[in-house]
């Protein structure tokens, strides 16, 4: 888990963090290559690219690049298009925080729901998407193997208040 005794920052990427975001998505990634037999999608992105297009979140703990949240604004819900943690720091809790944070974008952005998809042979990844009540939508074929579609609903700020102080229940 997280030391209680560490500094840790969410910010939005910048164009200078485009060196090491790729850097960590390729280590992150790179242990499912020879499972699924080719670099997974996010180790061919353009990150110099995806910085200006998209919103990188990065997770810096004491200073140092611990992970990364993709996400992309759709007019119906938050795309993950990717989320990394530095493959040393797995395990420790950064995912779920990343995945948090995707969460309180959402609800700021007023999108119901969340999306993503991964890799049918990652099964650490689903395990925690399925953790965390992301539902398996659809599988298609995908290169060789299976692409798994997942989504969350996530409830707005004016419902997770009522829920949290009871307003609005019947009684």
């Amino acid at each position: 888990m997280i030391a209680p005794a560490s500094h840790v920052e969410i910010r939005p990427a910048v164009l200078e963090d485009a060196g090491r975001i790729r850097d960590l998505t390729r280590a992150a990634y790179a242990k499912w290559a020879a499972l699924i037999g080719r670099e997974p999608l996010p180790m061919q992105a353009d990150y110099q690219r995806a910085v200006v297009e998209h919103t990188i979140d990065v997770l810096i703990v004491d200073g140092v690049l611990m992970g990364l949240l993709e996400t992309i604004l759709r007019p119906d819900h938050l795309w993950i298009e990717n989320v990394a943690v530095a493959p040393e720091q797995q395990g420790r809790g950064f995912g779920r925080l990343l995945l948090d944070h995707a969460e309180r974008r959402a609800v700021q952005a007023q999108r119901p729901e969340i999306r993503l998809m991964t890799n049918q042979a990652f099964a650490a990844n689903l395990a925690l998407y399925a953790k965390l009540a992301y539902t398996i939508d659809r599988t298609e074929p995908f290169r060789g193997g299976t692409i798994v579609h997942m989504s969350k609903r996530i409830e707005p700020l004016d419902a997770r208040a009522g829920a949290a102080t009871g307003a609005g229940s019947a009684a």
